[in-house]
């Protein structure tokens, strides 16, 4: 197969393994690229990108906005923050006015889970969910299951615990669809307040104690804790969450393994990881950054490809 089997990346749900597999094969193709002296190739130059975001994201703003530089595309960036949204505009009319200048493509994020799926049937250009409330977050779990395939050589088969603000975590949600379509084994683990009532119904077991998951797994996904996504305290405090949820050096040396630790940040350092295992030669948290731009570049490149046909 060599197109994708959607028109837009609302979210992994939506995604079958082989499109996956398709976007990988593509991402080794431009991470080559981006490792070149000269890191542009042509291949989007009559493609028109918005990137809309309605909520603060510097990261994931950075990564899309690289990736579509290096494919060549035309990009209009757009901030709520200092828009017409402030002034009561909504969604659809925003989309439109710039719609309405010949754009093919949206990536956006949005505090309503659902936004994008909501765009996708009411405005003609392919959405990219760059994510949406506590829902989905579709090109960071491709990244995060991307950057395992280059380290351990596959997905299928391994063991991957995600620790930490599962309950708000939109990432963690896009992981375990995407790791379970892709063949891993996955837990969840953090305080019992911040694990969702419906994590069963996923194929996902819960583990509350650190170690136990750290010792069974091959990698782990620290997420960090979302504070702005709290009205109500979930833990009595960062200090005890630290305690129970924090990973350190000592507890990543007395593993009888060795384990991978991602982190898909921002990092709260000394919160859910500490600085020296943030830094370790374990860590793939910087590998996660730079295949986030050539796993981008394969999103945009093939929903781009079904445009143009």
């Amino acid at each position: 197969m060599n197109e994708l089997s959607v028109n837009h990346l609302l979210g992994i749900k939506y995604l079958q393994k082989s499109d996956i597999d398709l976007i990988f094969n593509t991402a080794d193709h431009f991470k080559e690229v981006i490792n070149r002296p000269i890191k542009k190739v042509p291949s989007l130059r009559d493609i028109t990108i918005a990137n809309l975001f309605f909520e603060n994201s510097t990261r994931t703003r950075l990564s899309f906005e690289l990736a579509e530089k290096r494919l060549s595309a035309d990009t209009i960036n757009f901030s709520a923050a200092s828009s017409s949204v402030k002034k009561g505009e909504t969604l659809i009319d925003t989309v439109n006015n710039i719609l309405s200048m010949k754009v093919d493509m949206v990536v956006m994020r949005h505090p309503n889970p659902g936004a994008g799926i909501f765009l996708s049937k009411h405005v003609k250009a392919s959405i990219v969910n760059a994510g949406d409330g506590a829902h989905e977050h579709p090109t960071q779990a491709l990244l995060d299951s991307y950057s395992i395939r280059e380290r351990l050589g596959e997905v299928a088969g391994k063991n991957v615990v995600i620790v930490g603000d599962i309950l708000h975590s939109r990432v963690a949600l896009s992981n375990i669809f995407a790791l379970k379509l892709l063949g891993a084994n996955v837990k969840v683990c953090g305080p019992k307040t911040l694990i969702p009532k419906y994590i069963d119904s996923l194929g996902v077991e819960v583990e509350t104690n650190l170690i136990k998951a750290l010792e069974w797994c091959d990698v782990a996904n620290m997420l960090r804790v979302q504070n702005e996504r709290m009205d109500i305290s979930y833990f009595p405090s960062t200090r005890e969450y630290t305690q129970q949820f924090g990973l350190n050096k000592k507890i990543l040396n007395s593993l009888n393994k060795e384990i991978i630790v991602m982190h898909p940040g921002p990092i709260n350092r000394g919160v859910e990881i500490t600085s020296d295992v943030a830094d370790s030669d374990q860590a793939i948290i910087l590998d996660q950054v730079q295949n986030g731009v050539a796993v981008r570049m394969a999103v945009i490149y093939l929903l781009a490809s079904k445009i143009k046909q």
